[in-house]
């Protein structure tokens, strides 16, 4: 079931799926047309052997992203400061989109999880806001 998410700049993304029962399926993602900017990075995170991780804790000053749970499962958490939400990740076509001043974090990991995710920028330190309470100081500015 796909909740309702709440924040501003964010949303569902769903790309098309064409599954074949014996040659698997494929998943097809437009820049522009299906990830609603031009894509300037791609990555990925796997090999998630330890289930307790926390990954991201961390907010983008301009950056937006589309992730996707192309195997296994994971939990993702979003905060806009004011209020939080946390999503089961678990359907390899559907992704979610983060905006900007969006604190984000990842867990609860399958063994088999992976992570994709697609960026609206290249890689920039001075984009990132990893401490939470300037992250709270600047939302409420």
């Amino acid at each position: 079931m796909i909740v309702p998410i709440l924040f501003k700049n964010s949303g569902y993304i769903e790309l098309k799926k064409i599954k074949d029962e014996r040659d698997g399926s494929l998943i097809i993602a437009n820049a522009i047309q299906d990830i609603p900017f031009e894509i300037k990075r791609v990555y990925f995170i796997n090999q998630l052997e330890n289930s307790i991780s926390i990954r991201g804790k961390h907010a983008h000053r301009n950056l937006e992203q589309v992730i996707f749970c192309i195997n296994g499962n994971f939990t993702l958490g979003l905060d806009d400061g004011t209020r939080k939400q946390k999503i089961v990740m678990n359907q390899d076509n559907i992704g979610v989109k983060l905006g900007s001043m969006l604190w984000h974090t990842m867990e609860n990991f399958s063994s088999d999880c992976i992570l994709l995710i697609f960026a609206s920028d290249y890689y920039s330190e001075a984009d990132y806001i990893r401490d939470y309470d300037e992250f709270i100081k600047l939302v409420n500015k």
